[in-house]
C-alpha cells in the first residue's frame, strides 16, 4: 500500500488502539438504542409524536450521535495532536504532504461512521422491529450531507484549537447544544413549535429530521438539505482559510 490507502490503514490502526474512542464512537450509539428500546413505554405508539414509537425516533438521533463523536471529539483532537507533535510539519517535506493525512483522517472517520450506522440500524431492526429506511437514496444523501456539515465544523475546531486538550474541550462544549437540537433529550417531535423551528436550522436538527423523513419513505425536505449543505460549505471554507499545519 502506498500514499493515501496506506495512510488510511495507519489511521485506522491508531484509532483501534484507543478502546474508549472505539466504544463511544462505534459501539455506544447502538448500545444506546438497545437501552432505550428496553424501556417498555418506548416501544408503544404515542399519539403526541404522530403515532410513532419513541424508539423509532431515537435511531436517527443515535446516528447523529455517531457523527458528533467522530467529528467534534475524535478528528479535532487527533489533528491538534499531530500539529503539536510536528507530524504535519514533517509531512510537508515529503511527497505525501499533510493534506493527504487530513484526507486519510476524514475518510477513516467516515468509514467508522458508516460501520456504526449499520450497527445502529441492525440493532433497531433486529431487536425492536424498527423499519429500515424506506427511501434509501434520500437516507444516504441526508447522512452524507449531515456528515459533511459536522465534519466541516470539526475541522474548524481543529484549526483554531491550540492543543489537543483544548480541541477536546471545545468539542465537549459544542456537543450539548448540537445534540439537544438533534433531540437527544427531547425528541424533535415532542419539542414546542418554536424550539423545533430553531432545530430546523441547526446541523444535526436538520440531519435528524431528514433521516426520519427518509426512514418513513418521504424524500428529505429541501430546507433541511439546504441547511446541511450550507453548514458544510461555510464551515468548510472557514476551515480551509484558517487551518494551520504547524
Amino acid at each position: 500500500m502506498t500514499g493515501l490507502p496506506r495512510l488510511i490503514f495507519m489511521e485506522l490502526k491508531l484509532f483501534l488502539r484507543e478502546p474508549l474512542a472505539v466504544f463511544f464512537a462505534v459501539a455506544f450509539p447502538a448500545l444506546l438504542v438497545g437501552i432505550l428500546g428496553s424501556v417498555p413505554g418506548f416501544r408503544e405508539p404515542k399519539q403526541d409524536i404522530g403515532g410513532l414509537r419513541v424508539i423509532d425516533l431515537y435511531v436517527p438521533i443515535a446516528i447523529a450521535f455517531v457523527l458528533v463523536m467522530l467529528s467534534l471529539n475524535l478528528v479535532p483532537a487527533t489533528l491538534a495532536t499531530y500539529r503539536e507533535r510536528g507530524i504535519l510539519r514533517r509531512l510537508a517535506t515529503t511527497p505525501v504532504g499533510p493534506t493527504a493525512l487530513l484526507a486519510a483522517q476524514m475518510l477513516m472517520s467516515l468509514l467508522m461512521a458508516v460501520g456504526a450506522v449499520l450497527l445502529v440500524l441492525a440493532v433497531g431492526r433486529l431487536a425492536f422491529d424498527v423499519a429500515l429506511p424506506q427511501q434509501p437514496t434520500g437516507f444516504a444523501l441526508a447522512f452524507v450531507l449531515g456528515a459533511a456539515a459536522v465534519f466541516a465544523m470539526g475541522l474548524v475546531l481543529a484549526a483554531v484549537a491550540p492543543s489537543a486538550r483544548s480541541a477536546q474541550g471545545f468539542g465537549t462544549v459544542l456537543f450539548f447544544p448540537v445534540m439537544f437540537f438533534a433531540g437527544l433529550w427531547v425528541p424533535r417531535a415532542a419539542m414546542p413549535g418554536t424550539l423545533r423551528d430553531i432545530s430546523d436550522f441547526t446541523p444535526l436538527g436538520a440531519t435528524v429530521q431528514a433521516l426520519q423523513d427518509a426512514a418513513a419513505g418521504a424524500w428529505p425536505q429541501a430546507l433541511h438539505l439546504a441547511v446541511m449543505a450550507a453548514y458544510a460549505v461555510v464551515f468548510g471554507l472557514v476551515a480551509v482559510r484558517t487551518f494551520r499545519w504547524q
